[in-house]
């Protein structure tokens, strides 16, 4: 339906860019595995292809691990990050402070020769319990509460990190697609692991140069940005949660109770994989969706509608987004968020194709493919939005 309007070009070879596995061996970038994001190299071909000039504000609302503000500011532009997820913000934030070396390296030493008072496992969930060897869960219990007394933010902010990324090496937790599950192996001992992989992360700092202030980085709903002003951003980089695929707030469950204090139940949660209480209003042109997909879209309009309020006129955004798969049907989620853009003002720039997975029903059945592609908006260069 948006062919005659919207220029579709396929680039399969950028596909990998679209992962986070080019992070995997960036210093920083790779402090925390998320698989769901996407790489350094894709935020830095957007930039250009924005035409972001140094200095430029970038706005990520759906930040994730950090991947655009660390980008960013690696290459002397301003970012902000939003993310509904505490362990999100955090981690985005770890990630991007400008920090002294020397500092973490006396702040480790302290923690390794503190000695913590009583720790007990008392009140954890049978969630958390299972994913630990019963002495790393005691131990990073221990290690969390030195951290947490140490004075400098800086310090404390780091060597948590540290221990999140950790903790999760030497626990049972595996994640497969959007499912947290727990496997019983060999793991290393949590201290000796949590030292050799500080001292790592230090070396991580020392190799990066920060080009920019340290990103703004907020807890915030991306559907309600009221701590970004009106035509404040020059530009927008972002991936919005696949549809039908991940619940974040399930996936890391572990790390957001130990860490954090909170349960999935107090999270900002979108639609994705949710059955709603009540049929929502169909979407128009669409009514043969599932009820989750519409809300699902009814969020994203929401969302959109913020970016082009925050956007400078003439200011561009770049939507990485994925099709979703459901018994029976592909969604075409690029397309359909195509629409809604362009009904909320934008201009429809193009839609690059970047990657296709094959979509079953029943395992054997193959109803179609899934597209993961990139959307280019603009904000018309008008001053009356």
């Amino acid at each position: 339906m948006l062919r005659g309007v919207l220029p579709i070009e396929e680039r399969y070879d950028l596909w990998r860019l679209a992962t986070f596995v080019p992070n995997k061996t960036l210093p920083i970038h790779r402090w925390f595995y998320f698989k769901e994001g996407f790489s350094r190299e894709l935020v830095i071909m957007l930039l250009k292809e924005l035409g972001a000039r140094i200095g430029d504000l970038v706005l990520d609302p759906f930040v994730g691990s950090g991947t655009t503000p660390l980008a960013c500011v690696e290459a002397g532009y301003r970012a902000i990050g939003v993310d509904a997820s505490p362990l999100a913000v955090f981690v985005s934030n770890a990630k991007t402070r400008r920090y002294n070396p020397e500092e973490l390296e006396g702040a480790l030493e302290d923690c390794l020769s503190a000695r913590p008072g009583r720790v007990s496992v008392e009140g954890m969930s049978s969630l958390v319990l299972r994913a630990f060897p019963r002495r790393s869960l005691l131990e990073l219990i221990g290690l969390r509460e030195v951290i947490m007394s140490m004075e400098s933010s800086d310090s404390r902010t780091f060597l948590l990190m540290c221990l999140l990324c950790a903790g999760v090496g030497a626990s049972y937790i595996y994640r497969e697609g959007g499912v947290l599950t727990f496997r019983k192996r060999p793991v290393p001992p949590l201290r000796p692991y949590f030292r050799r992989l500080a001292r790592r992360m230090i070396e991580d700092v020392r190799r990066v140069v920060i080009r920019a202030d340290p990103p703004l980085i907020l807890l915030g709903d991306a559907r309600r940005l009221e701590a970004i002003g009106d035509c404040s951003i020059d530009h927008i980089i972002t991936s919005p949660p696949y549809l039908n695929k991940i619940e974040y707030t399930r996936v890391y469950a572990v790390e957001l109770e130990l860490f954090f204090g909170k349960t999935p139940e107090d999270l900002v949660r979108s639609y994705i994989g949710l059955i709603p209480k009540r049929p929502p209003e169909p979407l128009p042109g669409h009514e043969d969706l599932p009820d989750s997909a519409v809300l699902y879209f009814r969020d994203l309009e929401s969302a959109l509608a913020e970016m082009l309020r925050v956007l400078k006129p003439g200011g561009r955004a770049a939507v990485v987004v994925a099709g979703g798969v459901y018994p029976g049907m592909v969604v075409e989620s690029d397309k359909i968020l195509a629409e809604l853009a362009a009904g909320l003002g934008f201009e429809l720039e193009r839609l690059r194709v970047v990657g296709k997975r094959v979509a079953t029903s029943g395992r054997t059945h193959r109803i179609g493919a899934a597209r993961e592609s990139i959307l280019y908006l603009r904000k018309p260069p008008r001053p009356d939005h």
